[in-house]
């Protein structure tokens, strides 16, 4: 039961993330918000996930795997990944609303993360993959055509960069998969995520203006940002998953898109279309139907969850 609750709370705090920067003090750009939670996030993550790993390391028996180039590779993608996922996800956030955006990056990792395991296995998807990823697909076009603020349809680029925000999940889901498949404890690979994604933040950081920071909701909002919604998220997210099957986890994933889109519309007065609605439902129904079609312990196909 508390498995299940910390992977709730984590989607829920993922969920967040649209509406805190929505709230924010004004004279601020997706890439600065970004950067700036990330410093923030990413070393509060990498100092809570280290100090775990090791606590692990103590009383495990399991024999460590080596720190060899492919794995510091991959890592470092993992890092990269999470860095560019900040200001895609804020740009898509900007310009179309958090409710649409939101659902557009998070519809679009797990057909994207699918895709990608395909390519680099050649493993056939299952056809409830297929479907699921049928549903998905029709439910984002849908939401780009009649999505976005004030109904009006979607800006194209918010679009792109939502499901440019999707594709660096998917790059996160499927490196993370073969390294914890390798032997690599989840709270090293999540450590080794957030510290990458600090320090390729921090290289942006003369080229952002800041003065936002100084703000009182300016900093409220970096605060929550990085240590609630990715320090404190990621923690639980990642004990969480450790004691529940693929499936269960899928499914309460489903949470970090609907705490969104109840924010996006009850906190920030946004309107959908019925268009934008049918669409929701659609992308809701494939994401259900993925989460239903993960029924084993260690299922190939990532599933979704914001970073």
């Amino acid at each position: 039961m508390l498995h299940v609750l910390a992977v709730l709370a984590a989607a829920v705090l993922f969920g967040t993330t649209g509406t805190s920067q929505a709230l924010g003090p004004d004279g601020t750009t997706p890439l600065a918000v970004g950067v700036a939670r990330m410093v923030v996030g990413g070393s509060a993550l990498a100092l809570i996930a280290f100090l775990l790993a090791a606590r692990h390391a103590r009383t495990s028996t399991a024999p460590r795997p080596k720190l060899t180039a492919t794995p510091l590779l991959l890592m470092a993608a993992t890092g990269v990944a999470l860095a560019v996922y900040q200001p895609l996800f804020f740009l898509g956030t900007e310009r179309n609303g958090v409710a649409v955006s939101t659902v557009i990056a998070l519809g679009s990792a797990p057909v994207l993360a699918g895709l990608l395991e395909w390519a680099l296995t050649r493993r056939l998807p299952s056809p409830i993959w297929m479907s699921a990823t049928a549903l998905a697909t029709v439910g984002v076009v849908l939401l780009g055509v009649g999505g976005g603020a004030e109904s009006g349809g979607a800006d194209p680029i918010g679009v792109l960069g939502a499901i440019g925000a999707g594709a660096s999940f998917a790059v996160i889901a499927n490196a993370q998969r073969r390294l914890l498949d390798s032997g690599w404890d989840a709270f090293t690979v999540v450590g080794a995520m957030g510290l990458g994604s600090a320090l390729v933040s921090a290289l942006a950081l003369p080229f952002v203006d800041l003065a936002w920071v100084l703000e009182p909701s300016g900093l409220v909002m970096t605060l929550w940002l990085g240590l609630a919604t990715i320090a404190v998220a990621y923690t639980m997210f990642t004990w969480g998953l450790q004691g529940l099957t693929a499936a269960t986890a899928a499914t309460l994933t489903l949470g970090e898109p609907l705490t969104a889109a109840i924010l996006g519309l009850a906190v920030l007065g946004e309107q959908l279309s019925i268009l934008a609605i049918v669409g929701l439902v659609v992308l809701a129904a494939g994401l259900a139907t993925l989460a239903w079609g993960s029924r084993r312990t260690r299922d190939p196909r990532p599933f979704a969850v914001e970073g």
